[in-house]
């Protein structure tokens, strides 16, 4: 496909992407070799995909289908030449993918290392898709040529992580990519032979520690030097050796999840994942096994130490590749686990898959239905072994992945009752998290529901007045932090045949808790002042469903709870802001009959029920109640103006 003629311009970085390059630049890694496995790994990306196109579209191989990538030092120029006969790219594509660093992902990759304070212990580049500027840290100039299948010119880009980069036209006779780095001098120097990358043994080195799993023979030209040999054999002392040149392939190219899994140390599990990857981690958990029935198939499965920045944020993809008898055939297979175990990492390796396998043949494939079944099985009962014998572990998982497996919960039906074990919560018995079965079984024996409560943090939660009785009676509960929380509680309706109750929802079974006689002061106090919280309830009419008397306060004034059927008040706060704020809880004003403002607003309501005075206090006990929930009052001036006539009333 002709494409137009493409003069050379200079382009400038966005003023993030300039920042990172500075990092890159003046080198936020101390471990600097990991660049090569960053370039090695894209190649072998490019290389995977044009296998994977060229079962549909052959043409796309250009009669060559020995794919390879090479490298090439060379001490005259001072350069480091990575090349493959992968994919290629497209003048769109070198801008999309080289022009813009990491796209929307550099403020928060800089943010990140501004957070991590000694930004050169930090492992973040894996994490935000910045690999190929990793070049950068060895390299004074990077020189990218490329060339898409079909097209008669490639592109040049080039570098100097100056801020600016040149984009071209430029000839090149082969389909792919090939890098080429101009090095630093303390890269190339024959004082740093440990980090010198031009020597091709250290570079050998490098490519078995940390390519050696790659599917495709990375290669290299080494200078053989021989002694020329007389008629009877014998070596000429005198003659200069003669030299020849001799192609290596550098690393073994053999699978390394067709091995037995006994001789596999964790270390190469790790090398294997960061380089399939594009992690500065190690993996959190490795899954590796081997089954034969009705599908045979092996699997190697990760669960990475950290979920990427935008993990909760971006579509969901699975990360699982599919290879039929170590054949690659196709990425991010999303129908192999459910959305809730996005964030595993690995591969299926199957003799029974098709090479010609497409997405729309994996949606009707009951070999891979059966697969990922036996997959989900196999890594929830993983999670569980490593939350009953390493907790620790256990909890770093849940930091990472815990909204993942909550939203898991209430999203996917058939998945509670695998997932509710599974489940950590903060709890107002310690600062240590607990689970739905360590909380049961803390219950006293006349407790029968699950008490809960939801806010931004700790602090929030304890400061509630709705919290005030269960604390004094020193009941358990359980801290909702996260916005997916309530809708997991809910969609599990209830644990062990205990219901889950929230400390702001409804009435609190009191009675099973030893507060009888709470209740049935407070139900006598109601029916003494029954036109009282009538009249207060037609003040705020259209403002809450219900006015009561309190049996959960003891020192505020006022709480809002809302119905038992319908939703809650936070729950209607987090749909607010998803922009359904159509949804509205049932509110239910609650009076403590204990505090002193019960006892003047009662005298007022005995001596001028019709005064200004008396509806404002209404609006006032609601507007207070609203701020305690975090609720903006519908009217703040007029509430702001309320509260001060009522502070200057008070100094007359």
């Amino acid at each position: 496909m002709a494409q137009e003629a493409i003069t050379k311009e200079t382009r400038e970085f966005q003023a993030e992407t300039k920042q990172l390059l500075d990092l890159m630049v003046h080198s936020i890694y101390t471990n600097r070799e990991i660049f090569l496995r960053e370039l090695i790994s894209n190649a072998s990306d490019a290389i995977d995909k044009i296998r994977f196109e060229s079962l549909t579209n052959h043409a796309l191989l250009e009669n060559e289908t020995d794919f390879e990538i090479f490298l090439i030092p060379d001490e005259t120029t001072h350069t480091l030449t990575i090349a493959d006969n992968g994919m290629g790219m497209t003048l769109d594509e070198v801008v999309e993918n080289i022009g813009t660093i990491a796209k929307s992902g550099t403020k928060s990759f800089l943010e990140k290392v501004k957070e991590a304070g000694s930004v050169a212990d930090t492992e973040l580049i894996g994490q935000f898709g910045v690999g190929f500027y990793s070049a950068f840290m060895v390299a004074e100039k990077v020189t990218l040529l490329t060339r898409a299948p079909g097209q008669s010119k490639g592109i040049k880009w080039e570098s100097t992580g100056d801020g600016t980069y040149t984009i071209e036209e430029c000839d090149k006779d082969t389909r792919g990519t090939t890098i080429v780095l101009t090095l630093k001098q303390e890269y190339h120097s024959p004082e740093h032979q440990e980090e010198n990358f031009l020597n091709r043994y250290i570079l050998q080195n490098l490519v078995k520690k940390y390519s050696d799993y790659i599917r495709y023979p990375i290669k290299m030209d080494f200078v053989k030097e021989e002694q020329p040999l007389d008629a009877e054999g014998k070596a000429i002392a005198d003659a200069p050796p003669s030299q020849t040149v001799e192609v290596r392939t550098l690393n073994s190219m053999t699978p390394l999840w067709t091995r037995n899994k006994n001789d596999i140390s964790k270390d190469e599990y790790n090398q294997l994942y960061k380089t399939l990857f594009h992690d500065w981690e190690d993996a959190l958990e490795i899954i590796h096994s081997k089954v034969e029935g009705a599908v045979e198939y092996t699997t190697l499965l990760f669960v990475p130490a950290h979920a990427p920045f935008d993990f909760y944020q971006r579509e969901a993809t699975t990360g699982i590749r599919l290879y039929s008898k170590n054949v690659f055939i196709m990425d991010n297979c999303q129908e192999l686990l459910p959305e809730y175990l996005r964030f595993v990492k690995g591969l299926v390796d199957s003799p029974d898959f098709s090479l010609n396998i497409s997405r729309e043949l994996l949606q009707h494939s009951q070999q891979l239905k059966l697969v990922g079944k036996n997959l989900e099985k196999s890594i929830l009962k993983t999670l569980e072994n490593m939350l009953s014998k390493d907790r620790s572990k256990y909890e770093k998982f849940w930091n990472e992945y815990g909204k993942a497996i909550k939203t898991g919960v209430y999203a996917d039906y058939h998945s509670r009752d695998k997932l509710k074990d599974l489940l950590l919560f903060s709890s107002s018995q310690s600062e240590e998290l607990t689970t739905l079965q360590e909380y049961t079984d803390r219950m006293p024996e006349q407790q029968k529901v699950i008490y809960y409560a939801t806010g931004k943090d700790r602090s929030a939660v304890e400061r509630l007045p709705q919290m005030e009785l269960l604390k004094e009676k020193g009941i358990e509960v359980l801290y909702l932090f996260d916005r997916v929380d309530e809708f997991s509680i809910d969609a599990l309706g209830e644990y062990k045949d205990k219901k889950f109750q929230s400390v702001s929802r409804g009435n609190l079974d009191l009675e099973d808790i030893g507060s009888s006689e709470i209740q049935k002061e407070v139900q006598e106090l109601s029916k003494e002042n029954e036109s009282l919280i009538k009249a207060i309830k037609d003040q705020l009419t259209g403002k809450v469903a219900d006015v009561k008397l309190s049996s959960r306060l003891k020192s505020s004034a006022v709480c809002l709870v809302s119905g038992d059927t319908g939703i809650s008040l936070s729950m209607e706060q987090i749909l607010a802001e998803m922009n359904k704020s159509s949804f509205k809880a049932s509110r239910i004003l609650e009076i403590n009959p204990d505090h002193e403002i019960f006892a003047v607003i009662k005298t007022l309501h005995e001596t001028a029920p019709d005064s200004t005075e008396f509806k404002d206090y209404c609006d006032l006990l609601y507007g207070q109640a609203l701020l305690m929930e975090g609720i903006a009052p519908e009217d703040p001036i007029s509430f702001a103006n309320k509260v001060a006539a009522l502070m200057a009333q008070s100094r007359k």
